[in-house]
């Protein structure tokens, strides 16, 4: 779980609503409406100058509970250890008095609680190099480069898309004579409407900004490229979400992997989980961890060890193009985690037997040894690509105003541009799709 800011003991799940003072508990109203025969009474909270969240519970019968106990169910979101964290840095008084976790709870306490303010931050413009596809009131799509987080994150408050957009915007506020100005951010929104909600950015959806993801309705990871939609109205947020919630959105991807496929395409259907062993993986499971995925894949060219497939999603696992391309024993190349090589000139007419090219395996290599993989790749000189050759190609969305059918198809980014043109100097003979495919070729590879 995200924790937001402060000492980590908010989760973002659990922010403060509009509605009331005490977003967090359940049953609001006055102390008498929010006694119920089960839970007991509590009145509203009330926040404190400095931004600290101030909660009272009033118990109106015993309950026959440990003070972390009830906390747990009244405070939504937040663990017990998180809350006994909590009573242990005296942010909780029982009575006026400083309690343990395991004190009881009896008819006529009072119990207060202070939740201590998140850590205040902005999503700042900076001016990172954007390649728009395509913008108008409502949405901008965008080509996302290699190496390009969406939002921010814990360990990547900067240097994201996110705050690209937000450069990209205040420019053309400026350009338009009026002022933008950066929205502080906190983990919940104040009860007080005057304050802007979190992590605002001028000129896209607020749907997500508490989250630090406002205007992000799909994402790609790090180090995919490609057509990335994200919303500027709350009104085509809700509308695209929508459409990407109920999986009638298309998403086509193209990556270059290890090996030649011996059909024309087929279906991918097994279920994902966790790795067993390696915690930054994902694997294909079939006990109860695993869950249903579907990837169909069409191979679009062959080359001399290679092949450029064309991927259609049915299912959104994390890193599921990933997983199931290397169970089938076509690892991406460049995908150093799941069984790719990294490619250089050498590697163009001596194609390696790449790590995960045993089908029907959960290969995955672990962190030490995919950083040695990244610093040996790194000094070469003829090194052409060492992240996953992956893109998303196309995606087409049902436009949240005209309620028309929209497809935007993003041009290769290089080194994968690149890699393509010289693999292209390389054919081999091998089955390829004729019928079914949904990428121009001709547009997502320039040249």
């Amino acid at each position: 779980m995200d924790f937001a800011g402060g000492d980590g003991l908010l989760p973002k799940q659990a922010r403060q609503g509009d509605e009331t003072t005490d977003g967090l508990a359940e049953g609001l109203g006055g102390a008498e409406s929010a006694g119920s025969t089960d839970s007991g009474g509590h009145e509203n909270g009330e926040n404190g100058s400095e931004g600290a969240d101030r909660r009272r519970f009033v118990i109106r019968r015993d309950l026959r509970l440990r003070l972390d106990v009830y906390l747990q169910q009244r405070l939504k979101g937040i663990s017990r250890s998180r809350i006994q964290k909590l009573i242990d840095f005296g942010g909780v008084t029982v009575n006026g008095q400083m309690p343990k976790a395991s004190t009881g709870i009896r008819s006529g306490d009072v119990i207060d609680v202070v939740l201590p303010p998140p850590a205040l931050r902005t999503i700042q413009p900076e001016p990172i190099p954007l390649e728009v596809l395509y913008e108008d009131d409502d949405t901008i799509v965008i080509n996302k480069q290699a190496g390009l987080i969406v939002h921010p994150a814990r360990s990547h408050l900067s240097g994201t898309l996110l705050n690209g957009l937000a450069h990209r915007f205040a420019r053309q506020q400026e350009r338009s004579g009026r002022a933008w100005s950066a929205r502080q951010t906190r983990g919940f929104r104040s009860t007080d409407a005057a304050t802007p909600v979190a992590a605002r950015i001028e000129g896209l959806s607020q749907v997500g900004a508490a989250e630090f993801r406002p205007g992000i309705v799909h994402r790609l990871d790090k180090n995919t490229t490609g057509v990335l939609l994200v919303a500027k109205t709350d009104e085509a947020h809700w509308t695209v979400a929508r459409q990407f919630e109920d999986r009638s959105t298309l998403k086509a991807y193209l990556a270059v992997v290890h090996g030649n496929i011996d059909s024309v395409g087929g279906v991918i259907d097994e279920p994902i989980g966790k790795h067993p062993t390696i915690r930054e993986a994902f694997a294909v499971r079939r006990d109860s961890a695993g869950k249903p995925s579907v990837t169909l894949f069409r191979v679009r060219e062959q080359y001399r060890g290679y092949c450029l497939v064309e991927l259609e999603l049915k299912t959104g696992r994390t890193h599921q193009i990933r997983v199931h391309l290397s169970y089938i024993g076509h690892p991406v190349v460049g995908d150093l985690l799941y069984g790719g090589e990294p490619i250089g000139r050498h590697e163009l007419d001596h194609p390696p037997i790449a790590a995960g090219s045993r089908p029907f395996l959960t290969f995955a290599r672990d962190k030490t040894e995919g950083q040695r993989l990244e610093a040996a790749a790194a000094v070469r000189e003829d090194l052409i690509l060492a992240h996953p050759a992956l893109h998303a190609a196309l995606l087409r969305v049902t436009h949240p105003a005209t309620h028309q059918p929209v497809t935007f198809t993003a041009p290769l980014h290089e080194p994968m541009l690149g890699l393509v043109r010289e693999l292209r100097r390389r054919p081999a003979p091998g089955p390829v799709a004729e019928q079914g495919c949904w990428v121009d070729l001709d547009a997502a590879v320039p040249g």
